[in-house]
């Protein structure tokens, strides 16, 4: 297992901030919190919230929350999906092949758990809990991959085969969260014609950037095409195309966020993969690599502004959404990924990693049930401000939600003990 250590610290550490920050200052001054989290940068403006001005016309507004959720958060989502693909098409990715099916079982597990969870139990609560909250059914689902691998570590030790699993099944819950948020989370009325911007961008750049020099270059192994776009044009063809295909995204209704997805699979990748931010991999010299590590630090500032704009949610807003939210993730997702986990394991006999035991699998979905970053981002996306229930606002407690399921890493530990995890170290 290759050293992420320094990339998940800093991650962790600056979007705990922002996070303790906002939390801190919402519940001192909640007036001046919401007024910097909506602090208008630009009105009119061609990118930012839509709004119907006397004349039925639509104009934008750059607000602080806009810029961070909707512009700069889409670089956070282009590093999990650049994990994603290379995971899913390198010959020896993580999610290719044998090796990857207990832990996509237990990936599906760990969300039909807390789906189910969530819904059985609005439902048991009254039609008026249920027809509040059932639009937030995806937020339990999100395993954060970074805080998930910190308490991992903690339970299983670095060179157990478990920490291996996790990380595959958070990766595989990060590409079905992408997915989710594209499909039934759009940000407004659906113009789909604006994608075909977003996919002739991402046409368009590989075949004149990455495919056309490639094959020019057949046959010559100094390959001066190649060797001169990486050198001369680097990612500036690739970010002109990412900032087209994201402005398609924004004005076909779906997430903004997700827009630099196309891109991603454009650029010019690696032959194999060693992990996020992995030590080893800062010796690669392919495009997408090179693209990956300069965008490192620039993430993990934009993370703590995420969590400073996003976790600023008063005490008093804990409600119904709140318990629905951490049931599903502390219920739900142990007994999904445990579930699921064994039946691939032992009745479809895909088999376990060689020292992992069964009983894992639970500790395993514990760690996991820490929903935080994209937690917070579907319940930003899932509840319109306005929705209450009981006098409290549900976006807030559900994101309310989202911040306790990090005592899913105090459960972690307790279930670790208890069922006699033997800690491998190196």
């Amino acid at each position: 297992m290759y050293r992420v250590w320094n990339f998940v610290t800093n991650y962790s550490l600056l979007l705990i901030a922002g996070a303790l920050i906002a939390l801190v200052w919402a519940n001192i001054n909640p007036h001046s919190y919401h007024n910097f989290v909506e602090f208008v940068l630009i009105d009119d403006f061609f990118i930012g919230h839509p709004h119907l001005d006397e004349n039925g016309h639509v104009h934008r507004t750059l607000t602080m929350h806009y810029l961070f959720n909707d512009v700069l958060m889409a670089f956070f989502f282009a590093i999990a999906a650049k994990e994603v693909w290379e995971a899913v098409i390198l010959k020896n990715g993580a999610l290719r092949g044998r090796k990857a099916a207990t832990p996509l079982f237990a990936t599906l597990g760990g969300m039909l758990g807390p789906i189910t969870v969530y819904l059985g139990l609005a439902m048991f609560l009254g039609s008026d809990v249920f027809d509040a909250v059932s639009r937030g059914w995806a937020i339990p689902t999100a395993t954060d991959i970074a805080f998930s691998y910190l308490v991992g570590r903690i339970v299983f030790g670095a060179g157990h085969p478990a920490v291996r699993f996790l990380l595959l099944l958070a990766i595989a819950d990060d590409a079905a969260g992408l997915i989710i948020l594209a499909i039934f989370y759009p940000s407004s009325e659906l113009a789909m014609e604006w994608l075909l911007l977003s996919v002739g961008a991402a046409v368009a750049v590989y075949f004149f950037f990455n495919w056309l020099p490639r094959t020019l270059d057949r046959g010559n192994q100094d390959r001066p095409r190649s060797t001169w776009m990486r050198q001369k044009l680097s990612f500036w063809p690739y970010a002109v195309a990412g900032a087209l295909s994201w402005y398609g995204f924004q004005e076909s209704g779906l997430h903004p966020a997700l827009g630099l997805l196309p891109i991603v699979a454009t650029l010019p990748h690696a032959d194999r993969a060693f992990g996020i931010f992995s030590e080893a991999e800062q010796y690669l010299t392919d495009l997408l690599n090179h693209v990956e590590h300069l965008l490192k630090h620039p993430v993990e500032i934009i993370l703590f502004f995420f969590g400073l704009l996003n976790a600023g949610v008063e005490f008093s807003s804990i409600g119904s959404p709140t318990w629905l939210v951490l049931s599903g993730l502390l219920i739900g997702k142990p007994a999904g990924v445990l579930l699921f986990g064994w039946f691939a394991a032992h009745p479809l006999r895909l088999g376990l990693p060689t020292g992992m035991r069964t009983s894992d699998l639970f500790v395993i979905g514990c760690v996991s049930a820490i929903g935080f970053t994209v937690s917070l981002f579907i319940a930003s996306v899932a509840f319109d401000s306005s929705v209450t229930l009981e006098g409290i606002n549900v976006r807030d407690a559900a994101k309310m939600g989202a911040l306790l399921s990090f005592f899913a890493a105090i459960i972690s530990i307790i279930a670790g003990k208890l069922l006699r995890v033997e800690k491998q170290n190196g």
